[in-house]
């Protein structure tokens, strides 16, 4: 299969699915092993919509490391997450992927977003080919995609991760670099326990 933007680049975000360490706000109604079977779930569902989509070459970008069989199974390309919060590591693999001369533009995702699809990811894509960047607001107040033509260290830095004012600070970074970036349709993820009934219903 072909490449529709060979040179770009699709970076996932992915924690290993282990007990305690993932899903944390669902574990009240889960349990440990049951919120990280979800998020094993969650996780295969955007890893195999990547692999299959024909959009741009992707890279696994895996935390704590990459040794754990759920990231070895894919076989695709494997990169650790590396720096002391989310903005120091999503830089690091913007730094990283955007650094290669083959690289024109990199979108960034996690796998938590259930709305997420080939669709949405091809339009991001789009957009990357007339503007500096790309962000997919969340509704929860973050985001879930964010697409970069140019590292840009400062649209990560000091922000207060897993806040209702991610994504607002985030915007602000970008009017104050680019003249032009696009804002994507709102993105929601499953990290409460009210998500659980509606992923429920959208998977009807």
């Amino acid at each position: 299969m072909t490449d529709k933007f060979p040179r770009g680049r699709l970076l996932v975000f992915c924690k290993a699915p282990q007990p305690g360490l993932v899903k944390t706000r669902l574990i009240p109604a889960l349990g440990a092993a049951g919120a990280a079977n979800l998020h094993r779930k969650l996780a295969s569902r955007v890893l195999h919509l990547v692999q299959h989509a024909g959009l741009a070459p992707v890279q696994l970008w895996c935390a704590p490391d990459t040794t754990d069989r759920f990231f070895t199974a894919t076989g695709l390309p494997l990169y650790c997450q590396q720096g002391e919060d989310l903005g120091a590591r999503m830089a690091h693999a913007f730094d990283t992927a955007l650094a290669d001369p083959a690289v024109d533009y990199a979108l960034l995702i996690g796998t938590d977003c259930a709305n997420l699809d080939v669709a949405y990811l091809q339009a991001a894509f789009q957009q990357l080919q007339a503007v500096d960047a790309v962000l997919g607001p969340a509704e929860d107040g973050g985001y879930g995609l964010i697409g970069l033509r140019q590292a840009a260290p400062k649209v990560f830095a000091d922000i207060a991760w897993s806040t209702e004012t991610v994504c607002a600070v985030t915007a602000q970074r970008l009017n104050s670099l680019y003249q032009y970036w696009a804002l994507l349709p709102l993105l929601w993820d499953v990290d409460r326990p009210a998500d659980l009934a509606r992923l429920i219903l959208a998977e009807r």
